[in-house]
């Protein structure tokens, strides 16, 4: 047995705005300048300082809540856990950058430091990202090349080519913690949104395809220089294909058998990860026996296998940056802070909705940008986060950034202490351990179907994106995705899909009619549908839209209306049209064409019957065959509930249509707007004589059966309409049917 259906009654009067405003006072609110903002903005009190220091020093509230029993223990596991990827991950990646291994241990270690202190996440692990890093690396092999000179610039003078090129890193981060520093003070952390996630994947997957590419000159063991710029890519490839016969085959074997065994032990530690109290950190276990391999067999000597290398004990002193640096890479450098950013910010938003916590977007560009100026000094490069390694810290037991700080601990034994014993290590399982990590950026390509089939333009936005990050190079590349993605967005608010809506029968519910059956369409009634906001992009585009539901051109209308009323004019005046029984008649079956020229001006002004003995009724048949477009509508209801603003163009354009519509005798009604348009159409002085305030009523229902008052000969017309008593109690079933309509005094009233 179907159970009963719920049902909500509602007993209240028909509301037109104006009527709703006299019944209900509203509150009124002081509205803040430009000027009120700023000054609150720059005022301060005790607690505004307080909350600004627990703001700008995150650490200070959660060490304030700090279990030691419970948390300290897993800070521990999960510190020297994510530690020693670190420390594989620093090596590795810093050849994305085109520089010496061991300054990849820089840069996990001191940006760490500083964003221990002032980073709003618990779990993030920050430091070293392969997409920064190769980001990186195109700025440094374009001022100081594989081949050739470097480019000239004061402070080059006596460095190595390996000094010059940690100079253009460092002093590229500095640039890029300084741009992050500087939006994180302006409050501007929202720029993140721009970024959409179909664009970071396209972006992320053209990066992990350059790192591929780039790794592969160290799996074959050859000698290719680095390229930047456009199409570097495929210049890149095409010198390895040139080399190709020259492969070493102990690197290529090491890399295949370091891949295969990474990548199979990966897959147990995701399919069992329920059951592994911790993952195999199979990298550090690979790496490890791969060097000890390397240094029993002599790799380097017998087989000309590229190393490590010696690797300097202890940190450097620290450096300044370099001006003429900061002016040739400026422009790359502000990419970079924004790829950063966003990537950090959005792992980091995972882990804290997991783990319900809060994170502040401001203050984490200001704990990354000055991790990267601090870092920077001290010869590092751009710091983000590494989705691996943070999975690491975040899986392992971590619960704040104490893991985060002993696993930079743990990089500074290996600096300090035992660098030397990764010296054997070839460079060929580094760059191994670097591919087999781009699977999760690679696999991402499996997205396009997806996105194909539920939303064409994301999926625009992803090809392109990544085809040009390809080809352009990265930071063009990011470049033309966000032109994309703004210009989707453009296209989605400048061509909504604006739909005529019908009452669903025996609710007070309005769908779109193509959708449904049971549908209520009052003869002469149309109700339009605004789904965006209206402004001087789209403003055409909806009065055509308009015009194509309703099926007439009000100021063509308008124009012919007039048009025949000079002509009736004339023709009465010279008596070759009469007015008999309240009807024009033409005796002489006279024609007369409306083509006339003269002031035509006056043709767009509202149809003047002052002078006329009838008013004429423009649907019925003309004498003298005077012919003038039927219209057939009476009244207009435009629904704005998903209209979010207007601006001046879209009220011109707007006030200019309802005009034309109003004097073709439409009656229209604006319905559901929301507060602040209703003032902008007050302020901006919408309303005169002819577009009248009477016109807004508070839902599309209350019009609605305005209107059926208004014209019963609708609701007498309409097959699925009847006439009932007006009520003040309406009772709307759940599920679509009218039970009871009661009111007490007797008024005739429109039923649905």
């Amino acid at each position: 047995m179907r159970p009963a259906a719920k049902q909500y009654a509602v007993a209240r009067p028909l509301y037109s705005e104006d009527s709703f405003a006299e019944e209900h006072a509203k509150i009124y609110r002081q509205r803040k300048s430009l000027l009120d903002h700023v000054k609150q903005y720059f005022t301060c009190d005790a607690r505004r300082a307080k909350n600004a220091a627990l703001s700008l020093l995150p650490i200070i509230g959660w060490v304030r809540i700090y279990q030691i029993k419970e948390w300290l223990l897993s800070d521990i596991v999960s510190g020297l856990s994510t530690g020693l990827v670190a420390v594989l991950q620093g090596l590795a990646y810093c050849l994305l950058a085109s520089l010496p291994p061991w300054y990849g241990l820089f840069s996990a270690f001191y940006p760490v430091i500083a964003y221990f202190f002032l980073g709003t996440s618990r779990h993030i692990s920050v430091g070293p990202f392969p997409v920064l890093c190769l980001m990186i690396g195109s700025v440094v092999t374009r001022l100081v090349p594989d081949e050739g000179p470097p480019m000239n610039i004061t402070g080059f003078e006596g460095l190595t080519r390996d000094d010059q090129r940690v100079l253009v890193a460092s002093t590229t981060s500095f640039m890029v913690g300084i741009m992050q520093l500087g939006m994180g003070l302006m409050q501007v952390g929202f720029v993140v949104m721009y970024l959409s996630d179909t664009l970071v994947s396209g972006f992320t997957t053209a990066a992990a395809v350059h790192i591929l590419v780039s790794q592969l000159k160290f799996v074959l063991g050859l000698v290719v220089p680095g390229i930047s710029g456009p199409l570097a890519i495929i210049y890149t490839l095409e010198k390895i294909f040139v080399q190709i016969t020259a492969t070493n085959i102990c690197d290529l074997v090491t890399s295949i058998i370091i891949m295969v065994v990474v990548f199979i032990v990966k897959e147990i530690n995701d399919r069992y990860k329920a059951k592994l109290p911790v993952p195999i950190p199979i990298e550090v276990i690979m790496t490890v026996i791969a060097c000890g391999v390397s240094y029993a067999f002599d790799f380097h000597t017998k087989f000309k296998v590229d190393v490590v290398g010696p690797i300097p004990l202890g940190y450097e002193a620290p450096m300044a940056p370099n001006i003429e640096i900061f002016q040739e890479t400026a422009v790359e450098a502000f990419p970079m802070a924004i790829v950063g950013f966003a990537v950090a910010f959005s792992v980091a938003k995972v882990y804290s909705v997991k783990h319900d916590y809060t994170i502040d977007g401001n203050q984490e560009l200001i704990a990354f940008g000055v991790s990267n100026i601090f870092g920077a000094s001290f010869k590092s490069f751009a710091a983000s986060t590494a989705l691996s390694r943070s999975a690491v810290q975040e899986s392992t037991g971590g619960k704040t950034q104490v893991a985060g700080l002993l696993s930079a601990i743990i990089v500074m034994v290996v600096t300090l202490a035992i660098g030397f014993l990764l010296e054997p290590l070839p460079r060929s399982v580094l760059g191994a351990v670097v591919i087999v990590n781009l699977k999760g950026m690679l696999m991402q390509v499996t997205e396009v179907p997806y996105l194909w089939r539920r939303d064409k333009p994301d999926c625009v936005v992803w090809l392109v994106t990544c085809v040009a990050s390809i080809f352009l190079g990265l930071d063009l590349g990011l470049a033309v995705g966000l032109g994309i993605e703004l210009i989707t967005v453009v296209f989605r608010a400048q061509f909504p899909r604006c739909s005529v809506l019908a009452n669903i029968i025996g609710t007070d519910i309005y769908k779109d009619r193509k959708d449904f059956i049971n549908i209520n369409e009052p003869e002469g009634v149309m109700i339009f549908r605004i789904p965006s906001p209206i402004f001087f992009a789209n403003i055409e585009f909806f009065k055509s839209k308009l015009i194509e539901a309703i099926g007439f051109n009000p100021l063509r209308v308008l124009r012919k209306r007039n048009k025949a009323l000079r002509s009736i004019r004339k023709l009465l005046k010279k008596g070759d049209i009469q007015w008999t029984t309240g009807m024009l008649t033409s005796p002489n079956g006279l024609t007369k064409d409306l083509e006339d020229a003269d002031n035509a001006e006056d043709l767009d002004l509202p149809v003047d019957l002052k002078d006329l003995p009838i008013q004429i009724n423009w649907n019925r048949e003309l004498p003298a065959n005077i012919s003038v477009p039927r219209v057939d509508l009476h009244s207009l209801i435009l629904d704005f509930a998903a209209v979010s603003f207007l601006d001046v163009s879209a009220l011109k354009g707007l006030k200019t249509t309802l005009k034309e519509l109003i004097r073709v005798d439409v009656e229209v009604y604006i319905v559901a707007c929301d507060t602040y348009i209703l003032e902008k159409l007050h302020a901006c002085s919408f309303f005169d004589d002819e577009v009248q305030p009477s016109m807004l009523y508070l839902t599309l229902h209350d019009a609605m059966l305005n209107i059926l008052e208004k014209h019963p000969e609708a609701t007498e017309k309409s097959s699925r309409l009847e006439k009932v008593v007006t009520t003040a109690t309406v009772h709307y079933p759940l599920n679509g049917s009218l039970r009871n309509r009661e009111k007490t005094t007797t008024e005739p009233e429109t039923k649905f």
